[in-house]
């Protein structure tokens, strides 16, 4: 997706800097979750569904964080939000300041966790797109990005890839209609 979106976003292309994947298996060992293991997705005894890895989004910042460390920079951002959600609680934004705080701590200089989409529902996400990069980057997001919890990249949909059924995939879904019927009921002048 970050070749796509230089290519389509040039003026985007030197603030997005260079990519650096990093391979997390272990995160997938330690965890006993539908998304880590070969699990139908229910509520687990917590109350939380059982897609729920813990801990990862604290490990996904804290190796941003030391990356970042590396190559100078000090904001890390994350798409997670308390609207509409299943109730992860590394996705609160409760939990993510108390995080900037123990990286900033950790790190010795100070970090900024930035969550834009934090109090904004998958309709207003998709709006939100739309309002920052036009169609094109609609487009990109419905064709590179992916929430399916079962990894379903062969059926595609209106709003992106998956499986049609999972939380993950309803949401989304549910946000892109949303949005569609927004934008349908807005007057033309």
């Amino acid at each position: 997706m970050l070749a796509a979106l230089k290519e389509s976003f040039p003026q985007w292309a030197e603030r997005l800097g260079a990519d650096h994947p990093l391979d997390l298996p272990t995160l997938g060992r330690i965890s006993e979750t539908s998304l880590t293991r070969d699990a139908a997705i229910e509520l687990s005894q917590s109350g939380l569904p059982n897609t729920f890895v813990p801990g990862r989004n604290l490990l996904f910042f804290t190796y941003a964080a030391a990356l970042g460390y590396r190559r100078g920079i000090t904001t890390l951002v994350g798409g997670m939000c308390e609207t509409d959600y299943s109730g992860y609680p590394d996705c609160r934004n409760d939990t993510l300041r108390v995080l900037q705080a123990a990286i900033t701590l950790g790190m010795d200089k100070p970090y900024e966790i930035v969550t834009p989409l934090m109090y904004v529902d998958k309709a207003g996400t998709w709006a939100m797109a739309e309002s920052l990069g036009g169609t094109r980057l609609v487009e990109l997001i419905v064709e590179h990005s992916h929430t399916c919890y079962l990894g379903d990249r062969a059926h595609r949909h209106e709003w992106g890839y998956g499986c049609g059924t999972c939380p993950a995939c309803e949401l989304r879904a549910k946000g892109w209609e949303t949005w569609q019927r927004a934008k349908s009921s807005v007057p033309t002048s």
